[in-house]
Order: structure tokens, then C-alpha cells, then sequence
């Protein structure tokens, strides 16, 4: 399948769009060419933004440690590897005994803030150039929706956080202050949500085949329901699910070929991170190998492998399981057997990548494999939890996700049939644990599968203490750490 071109900015490296380094939070790398240099090229523009996307292919955004904090610590998975491979802290994350010190989560503290860093700095300049009108409201677009993402994925591990929405001035304190200190969780989701706002009225609803896997309107409208979605606003979930269900997307007729490279940028994808196996247009650093069967025949370190709780709770005849679940001792879908001689029962088949498919050509570090972030199931599994909340039909948007998967029609839904499709059609998909808290039943799930969650405190993960020492005290803690 032809991939898109979004790819790794290599000439035009501006002043912040480098990474955060370890020592201080605002400071940047510096540029080898002057910012009028820089953006005297044709391309600027597009690799402003290009830039942003390709955040998602680090292995601290997209990779082991996002892994941890968002699979490994729910009832859908465990720790995985060897007793005695941690992970650095993936241990911790099974157990939910992690601190402010743990590294997982201040490594995703500084991935997402590198992201909207690159975000921030295009934002700046991008207005300025001088490109077509529309294409420029477009790359705009095209950046908020990104960066919204970024907050996102902040806002539901801490709530409030510091909110950056320029590239900062070390030498302004407000600049400093902003860094600092944490705003409300409410904030946070009103700029999410203003960004998403600006992408669906400037972005399209498709794109030609040389730019296909940039950001849609139905990609801003699907995120702009998700957000609503964990602040409870379920009428306007609901009218936001019902406009992408118009906009033409369809389910993939098999659940397995979502997760195959023919199932790639399909009728079913809203949005995914594109991985390309050879440099630099750079696959997803890591995230297929560190799931991985381990041992003799393996071929990953075999970290966040289904749990029995998971693999237990299918309804028979749901081919979610087998599509999701790579099972000891069985033959995959490509002819590839997964010897009986692996370390473990069970492993994630949707970071699966086949070895006999040009997915795994550059290697599985960096493979050529995409990872699926919104798709059109989800979309209707929304559809149907705010039809339940406001009144509406709740019946065909949830039995369209069951028939799918090989399961008869449901005569009525409630709320827990909803959530029960959600587990089923999203496992490994990092949302679980946030679904959990949301639904108000985090504590009850968890403890009862053996991990130690305190309400009051889960629900939120801890602020980093290296981002406390490094705003000298200002960034306050979450309860309970």
C-alpha cells in the first residue's frame, strides 16, 4: 500500500522544534540555520507541520513507556516478558505501585510537551508564509488537531496541566509562569477543544493518495466526540458521531484485516500514526518488537501480553478474541507459527508484524506498520453510549459493531452492554484504563483483578517530581502521591 508523505523534517530545523532536553523544560536545542533560512524554503510550510506528526513515531510518545501507562496498567493486559524483566518500571505499571519517580510517566510528561513544543513552533510561523490561502489554513488545521492530541493524552493521565500555547520566552516570566503551573483540567478541554474546532472547519474530508494519513475532518470530529465523550457532554456526542457517521466511513468486513497492512488507511480508518520502515521516514520506534513474543522463537521482548481476565470475558464465537489475542502454539493469519517454546501464553497479535509482509522489511524496530488511533468502530460504540445518555437509537450503531465480529443482534442495550463491546472491539488500543476512570468503576475493576488502585488517587497519574524540581516547587502534586 502507498504510503503517505509525511516525513521526518531534515533541513529545516527551527529553533524549538527540536526536542526539550533533560535539563530544562523550555530549553531548546539551536538551530544550524537562521529561522529566515529556514523558511525561505519551498517546503516550509508542509514541513512545519510534518514535523508535528512525526513526534508520533518516538518511542517515549508512541512507544514502551505509552504502552505502560495505558495497557499494562488495566485489566486487559500484564506485564508480560520474563518474572524478571521490568521493563525499567512496567512492573510498577502491572501493579499500579508506581510513584513521581517512576520513569514511564515522566518520559510521556516530556513527549507530549516535545510535541506541542513542534506544534507551537509551527503555529508561529505558519501564518506568515507566503502559500496559498486555503492550503495554509489547512496545515493550521492539520496542527491543531495535533496538538490536541497531545493535551489529550495529557489531560486524562494528569487532569490540569501547565498550558503552552506558544513557542515560550525564557526570558518573559510570564512565559516562565506558564510552564510552571498547572492550569484546571476544565482548561485544558476548553483549548483541546477550540483547537478541534479550527481543524474541522478547515480540514477536508479526504485527501489525494500522495497525502493520504494527514489529518481529516472526520478525524477532528471523531477526536472533538472523544474529548466530549470523557467530559460527560453527551449530547454533543452524540450530534458529533452522527455527522462522521455521514461523512461515508464503513467497518472492515473482517476485525482481522483491520490490524493486517491491507487494513491500512481503509474505509474503516479515521486517523493513524504512519509507519515507514526505512529512514528517515521512520516507523514507530519500537512499539511492534516490545510486544513481541520473547524467548526461543519469539521475536519481541514480550511486554503487555493479554490477561486471562481478557482472554476469558469473549462471548463465544466473538473473532475479536482471536484477531487480538496471539495464542502459544498457534498458526497466524500470514502461515507463521508461533512456537510452543515462547515465554509466554499470550501476546497483543495487533502489534503483531508479519514476518513474511513487506511490514517487516527495515526491520521491526522501526517497522512499516501503522498504529490505528481513531477508527470507525469506535466511532459507533460513542454513537451508541450518548444515544443511551440522550435518547436515541443506541440498538444499531452497537449490534453494526457486533455483527462484525461474528455475534448475533442485541433485542435492547444498556450502558454495560456498551462497555463490554468497548473492552471487546479496543483491547490494546490505549484506552482502557482512562474508559475505567471514567466510567466511574476504575477501583472495582482493578482490585478485583489483583492491582493496587486507590480511590481518590488513580484516577490520575502522578506529576513527574523531575518536572517539580525542575519548576522549583511551583508544579503541584496530584492527590495521594
Amino acid at each position: 500500500m502507498k504510503k503517505p508523505i509525511i516525513t521526518i523534517i531534515t533541513g529545516l530545523m527551527l529553533v524549538s522544534l527540536a526536542s526539550c532536553n533533560d535539563d530544562e523544560f523550555l530549553a531548546v536545542q539551536p538551530s544550524k540555520e537562521t529561522t529566515e533560512q529556514a523558511l525561505s524554503s519551498p517546503t516550509a510550510a508542509t514541513e512545519l507541520v510534518n514535523a508535528v506528526y512525526n513526534k508520533f513515531l518516538s518511542f517515549n510518545e508512541s512507544s514502551f513507556s505509552w504502552i505502560g501507562v495505558t495497557s499494562i496498567t488495566s485489566d486487559d493486559a500484564d506485564k508480560g516478558s520474563d518474572p524478571g524483566d521490568t521493563g525499567t518500571d512496567k512492573d510498577l505499571m502491572d501493579a499500579l505501585t508506581f510513584t513521581s519517580n517512576t520513569i514511564s510517566i515522566n518520559e510521556v510528561w516530556e513527549a507530549n510537551y516535545q510535541g506541542i513544543a513542534r506544534a507551537n513552533q509551527a503555529l508561529q510561523y505558519l501564518p506568515d508564509l507566503d502559500i496559498d490561502e486555503t492550503l495554509k489554513a489547512r496545515l493550521i488545521g492539520e496542527t491543531r488537531f495535533l496538538r490536541s492530541m497531545f493535551y489529550f493524552r495529557l489531560v486524562r493521565m494528569f487532569g490540569g496541566v501547565p498550558l503552552i500555547q506558544g513557542v515560550p520566552d525564557i526570558q518573559n516570566q510570564d512565559d516562565i509562569n506558564a510552564a510552571n503551573n498547572r492550569v484546571s483540567k476544565e482548561d485544558i478541554y476548553a483549548f483541546i477543544t477550540a483547537d478541534l474546532q479550527n481543524a474541522v472547519e478547515n480540514l477536508p474530508t479526504s485527501y489525494p493518495n500522495t497525502d493520504l494519513g494527514r489529518a481529516t475532518k472526520g478525524a477532528a470530529l471523531s477526536l472533538l466526540a472523544k474529548v466530549n465523550m470523557y467530559q460527560e457532554n453527551w449530547q454533543e456526542v452524540y450530534d458529533l458521531t452522527n455527522e462522521v457517521m455521514g461523512l461515508g466511513y464503513s467497518l472492515t468486513p473482517d476485525y482481522e484485516d483491520v490490524w493486517k497492512e491491507i487494513g491500512e488507511n481503509n474505509s474503516e480508518s479515521i486517523f493513524e500514526i504512519q509507519g515507514r520502515g526505512e529512514t528517515p521516514n521512520k516507523g514507530v520506534e519500537g512499539y511492534f518488537v516490545v510486544q513481541g513474543a520473547r524467548g526461543a522463537g519469539g521475536w519481541g521482548w514480550g511486554f503487555n501480553t493479554p490477561s486471562e481476565d481478557l482472554a476469558s470475558s469473549y462471548e463465544e464465537g466473538d473473532t475479536r478474541r482471536d484477531a487480538t489475542i496471539i495464542f502459544r502454539g498457534e498458526t497466524l493469519w500470514d502461515g507463521f507459527l508461533v512456537a510452543e517454546t515462547v515465554s509466554n501464553p499470550m501476546y497483543n497479535q495487533k502489534a503483531y508484524v508479519s514476518k513474511t509482509m513487506e511490514s517487516f522489511n527495515g526491520g521491526d524496530w522501526e517497522s512499516n506498520k501503522n498504529v490505528r488511533i481513531l477508527r470507525y468502530a469506535e466511532v459507533l460504540l460513542m454513537n451508541a453510549e450518548a444515544a443511551l445518555k440522550v435518547g436515541g437509537d443506541a440498538l444499531t450503531p452497537l449490534n453494526l459493531v457486533r455483527n462484525r465480529a461474528g455475534l448475533e443482534s442485541l433485542n435492547t442495550v444498556t450502558q454495560q452492554d456498551v462497555w463490554k463491546e468497548r473492552r471487546w472491539e479496543l483491547a490494546f488500543e490505549h484506552d482502557r484504563f482512562f474508559d475505567l476512570v471514567r466510567q466511574g468503576r476504575a477501583g472495582q475493576v482493578l482490585r478485583a483483578h489483583g492491582k493496587n488502585f486507590v480511590d481518590g488517587k488513580n484516577e490520575l497519574f502522578p506529576i513527574p517530581q523531575a518536572q517539580i524540581d525542575l519548576s522549583k516547587g511551583k508544579l503541584t502534586q496530584n492527590p495521594g502521591y
